[in-house]
């Protein structure tokens, strides 16, 4: 996917930024979802989303990166968005994230959930009430950033 994650100059000059790339099969048909946000923070809208597309559509004809038929959804990534580059860790840091991982760690826990405190290269800290719990991102199964519900927990 290096035609999304090698030029995104232009999403840049829209005051937008790519979020992710996620291409994957509901039922029989595929999906090329393009999640982006608004670099101000401000809340997304379906006319931006249109926007891009539109600009996507010429973009992928010409790269032709994916071989099978598939359908183009441009959208927000979310209250509840996962975190699965580097850069979203920085975007999100000092907010509340929820944390899964693979095994439990070694107070017993499997998940979590606290402030992200850092990400320094592939070392994660959270702030969670029992103090901090540090975890390497691989031994995540997935880490999303907390939406309104889960603030009141």
């Amino acid at each position: 996917m290096e035609v999304f994650y090698g030029e995104t100059v232009w999403l840049e000059g829209m005051g937008l930024r790519l979020w992710d790339v996620v291409f994957e099969k509901e039922g029989p048909d595929w999906y090329l979802r393009v999640l982006i946000d608004k670099a101000d923070g401000s809340t997304m809208d379906t006319d931006t989303c249109a926007d891009v597309s539109h600009a996507l559509d010429p973009i992928l004809d010409e790269a032709d990166p994916i071989e099978q038929s598939y359908y183009l959804e441009v959208g927000s990534p979310g209250l509840g968005r996962k975190l699965t580059r580097p850069e979203h860790y920085t975007a999100v840091q000092g907010q509340k994230i929820s944390v899964k991982l693979y095994k439990a760690n070694e107070n017993g826990a499997k998940e979590f959930s606290g402030i992200l405190t850092s990400r320094e290269g592939n070392t994660i800290t959270v702030e969670t009430p029992a103090g901090p719990v540090c975890f390497e991102a691989s031994a995540a199964s997935t880490v999303r950033l907390c939406d309104d519900e889960d603030l009141f927990h």
